[in-house]
């Protein structure tokens, strides 16, 4: 098994995982980090209702560096007023 730490970035800053977790395959790694991503999601919306933009990134690395990267972009845009 290989450990992966999950670094989180928004427009709050930059979290390093200093931890990491386990997995066997890069599949698991995806979910986690899709997994992460809603999160971060969820907690922005819920804690700015009048959040109209914003943009979220994980990057994933091993011991070795970078291995992938999964971004979410959130933005509103009011058609009427």
């Amino acid at each position: 098994m290989t450990r992966y730490y999950f670094d989180l970035l928004d427009e709050d800053g930059l979290f390093i995982d200093e931890e990491g977790l386990e997995f066997s395959d890069l599949r698991a790694v995806q979910a986690e980090a899709a997994k992460s991503l809603a999160d971060m999601a969820r907690e922005a919306v819920h804690g700015s209702p009048g959040l109209s933009k914003r943009h979220m990134m994980v990057d994933v690395r091993d011991k070795v560096g970078p291995v992938m990267q999964v971004r979410f972009n959130f933005e509103v845009e009011k058609m009427k007023q």
